[in-house]
């Protein structure tokens, strides 16, 4: 049987994604972004978005659903990617913009200013997060303001270490702990 998540709210509610069978791909559960959307539900319209590692898509997806103008989703898993790319065909939506490859790599060459990023790497990667955030910041792509999702492994250390982002809110689910901070030019 092959493993699916649902879209919880928005234009496709309801909605079921496929997820591939991909070492590391575990999508956010449904509890965690029901939360998480509840905190960036005043976030979300008209927000632009990037997913750096989009796996099955669904915090993307889900932001759009709820209005988002814009998704640029990066995946670097090549079944992972066409899984995606199939989606973005089946929805039809232009505001779905997928990227192939390394987002540490690829947000240098961004030219864009983000209002929503969701950093969710696979937790054998946990310093991706770290390495990320400093790509956003060294190229400027972070609306003042900007909402960061982070997700770590219970009782690991999620800490962003930058003296520009302020933790909204923060919870722990099973064994996965996550928080939603708050980017700003000035620490």
């Amino acid at each position: 049987m092959k493993s699916e998540v649902r879209i919880i709210a928005g234009q496709w509610r309801g909605r079921k994604l496929p997820v591939v069978d991909v070492a590391g791909l575990r999508p956010t559960p449904d509890r965690i972004r029901e939360t998480l959307f509840n905190w960036l539900a005043a976030d979300c319209r008209d927000a632009v978005v990037l997913d750096c590692f989009a796996g099955s898509g669904a915090l993307g997806l889900e932001a759009l659903s709820r209005g988002a103008r814009r998704l640029v989703a990066i995946e670097r898993d090549r079944r992972a990617l066409e899984n995606l790319e199939q989606l973005r065909t089946a929805l039809g939506d232009s505001r779905f913009e997928l990227l192939a490859g390394d987002a540490a790599r690829l947000i240098g060459g961004l030219d864009t200013r983000f209002d929503i990023v969701f950093i969710d790497p696979p937790y054998a990667a946990a310093a991706q997060r770290l390495a990320i955030l400093g790509e956003l910041e060294g190229a400027n792509c972070l609306r003042e303001g900007a909402r960061l999702y982070f997700e770590w492994p219970r009782g690991g250390d999620g800490e962003p270490h930058s003296p520009r982002l302020q933790w909204l809110k923060r919870k722990s689910a099973g064994q996965v702990d996550y928080g939603v901070a708050e980017w700003r030019r000035t620490g």
